[in-house]
């Protein structure tokens, strides 16, 4: 009955976003925003994490931050309540393949089966169908994209600039240097709440975030980021 539903509630949406002209999916790449105003999007790879993506919403909510949550579809139904919290606390749950395969090890088709599972997945545990797809490992090519824009997914990737690179764990002061030393208004921040350890992603946002708010910006999802694009 859910699969029906999904189907159903998915055709709605695509159908919408096709005849409002999406102000949301479209076909390009999206590394960052040009946007005058002071805003930011905190996004988290791999997750969910049983012990760290909680911190982590523990500290986004203590700062009235949102963020973006790119979830692997096996973990989603490992950590479902994780998953509804991310949802019910106004973050945007996003796509990052079921079992992260890297395109450069399987084939497009085989990809977008993973992405496919991984929006049924998502939408059976929190009714939310995700709009957003961020390939792991940063790969892809124009088979990728040319499937996930007939699924109106839009493939978005990080500023260069703000790959803090946390999941090896190069130290909260080199996480916190990499984030604040070059920091501009419509940046897409890669962090991971990952299988293991994220401890020093943990400490390193305890210093991020209050900074940055100090700085004046706002945390927004990717979506909500986007739709502030100027250059469009």
């Amino acid at each position: 009955m859910k699969a029906l539903l999904y189907k159903f509630v998915l055709c709605c949406t695509l159908l919408a976003l096709t005849t409002a002209g999406s102000s949301n999916p479209n076909s390009e790449v999206v590394w960052n925003v040009t946007t005058d105003q002071k805003l930011i999007a905190l996004t988290f790879d791999d997750g969910p994490n049983p012990v760290y993506t909680p911190q982590i919403l523990d500290l986004l909510k203590e700062h009235q931050a949102k963020a973006t949550f790119f979830v692997l579809g096996k973990r989603v139904q490992m950590f479902p309540a994780i998953a509804i919290r991310e949802v019910n606390e106004g973050h945007e749950i996003a796509n990052h393949t079921f079992d992260h395969h890297y395109l450069k090890n399987v084939s497009s088709k085989k990809l977008i089966e993973e992405i496919r599972q991984t929006q049924e997945v998502i939408f059976d545990i929190t009714e939310q169908i995700p709009h957003v797809f961020r390939p792991p490992g940063g790969f892809y090519n124009d088979d990728l994209l040319n499937l996930t824009k007939e699924d109106k997914l839009t493939v978005v990737m990080w500023s260069w600039y703000q790959d803090t690179k946390d999941w090896k764990k190069p130290g909260v002061d080199k996480i916190v240097h990499t984030v604040l030393s070059n920091v501009h208004n419509g940046d897409i921040i890669l962090f991971h709440d990952l299988e293991g350890d994220c401890s020093q992603t943990v400490e390193a946002l305890k210093r991020i975030i209050p900074e940055l708010k100090k700085q004046g910006f706002q945390f927004v999802t990717v979506t909500d980021l986007i739709a502030k694009n100027k250059s469009k």
